[in-house]
């Protein structure tokens, strides 16, 4: 290999996050997990080499695969032209306008009807350095989607599908919680992708089943509301409340929910937060 050229792909790797999915029999394990998708948009961020391109090309009504390496997006365009169902976007997903995708086409619509499109699917190689982002981002457009299947680091698969009162759940347990049902599926060893990482990777499904109605939550408030809870994991949930709300406030939405101040965030269940959360509201003279 010519030295610029080995130069080059040792700087790319790290930058992109790079590890290829190698093994054929997880990457069938990985689409199958999809369903049945002969009716169903698919989109798969990520492709890579297309190892799950190649399957899901076979089998699903559309696909979309969304890849940020210009190389790779011409070569899956090359090895997929001749597939009218499947759609190369060069880019940066978090950066790809998900509404221009997704959204209703001009000219598309008749007057006084709403457009409803069946949620599409979604399964990738999410990178590890921006998978929360990209997880944030797929839960935004939610309205898009009905089931999201990612391969992810295995220690963030852990935080994904961790109950309130172990180790492991935070704020992007809780983000993820409140917006579907996060399930492990199968874990994945190193030598399952080219080159090794040095981690393993499990892989997950969210299924999208928002709970703000039941929870009787407004979105953003009580995200914002989240991120406070778990400023500092060490720290109680008073303290971390008590750095923007008053003590009075405080003291009557912590004794009408019934949750002890010296709790931390990651004991609370999503349920108890959010009892606490509407006191908040109350106490502040909110609905």
């Amino acid at each position: 290999m010519p030295k610029g050229a080995s130069a080059h792909r040792s700087l790319r790797k790290p930058k992109l996050g790079q590890h290829f999915l190698t093994d054929e029999a997880a990457a069938r394990r990985i689409a199958e997990a999809l369903g049945d998708v002969s009716e169903a948009t698919v989109l798969e961020i990520g492709p890579g080499r297309g190892a799950i391109t190649e399957l899901l090309a076979r089998s699903a009504r559309r696909l979309i695969a969304v890849e940020i390496d210009r190389v790779l997006s011409a070569q899956l365009r090359m090895k997929f032209n001749l597939y009218p169902n499947v759609e190369i976007i060069e880019g940066d997903f978090l950066k790809i306008e998900l509404d221009t995708v997704f959204g209703a086409k001009p000219g598309s619509l008749r007057t006084g009807l709403n457009f409803a499109p069946d949620p599409a699917r979604v399964i990738g190689n999410l990178p590890y350095y921006i998978t929360s982002d990209i997880l944030l981002r797929l839960l935004e457009y939610r309205r898009y989607f009905s089931t999201i299947i990612v391969m992810v680091q295995k220690e963030v698969a852990d935080r994904l599908v961790a109950s309130a009162g172990s180790r492991d759940y935070g704020l992007l347990s809780a983000t993820v919680q409140l917006y579907g049902r996060a399930e492990r599926l199968f874990t994945l060893p190193p030598s399952a992708f080219s080159p090794s990482p040095k981690i393993h990777s499990s892989v997950v499904r969210i299924t999208i089943k928002p709970r703000l109605e039941s929870l009787r939550v407004p979105e953003a408030e009580f995200i914002a509301f989240l991120k406070l809870c778990f400023a500092q994991k060490r720290k109680t949930l008073w303290n971390n409340l008590r750095t923007r709300y008053d003590e009075g406030v405080l003291s009557a939405a912590f004794h009408k929910s019934g949750v002890k101040p010296a709790i931390r965030a990651e004991a609370l269940p999503l349920e108890k937060t959010a009892a606490l959360f509407r006191e908040m509201l109350r106490a502040l003279g909110g609905s």
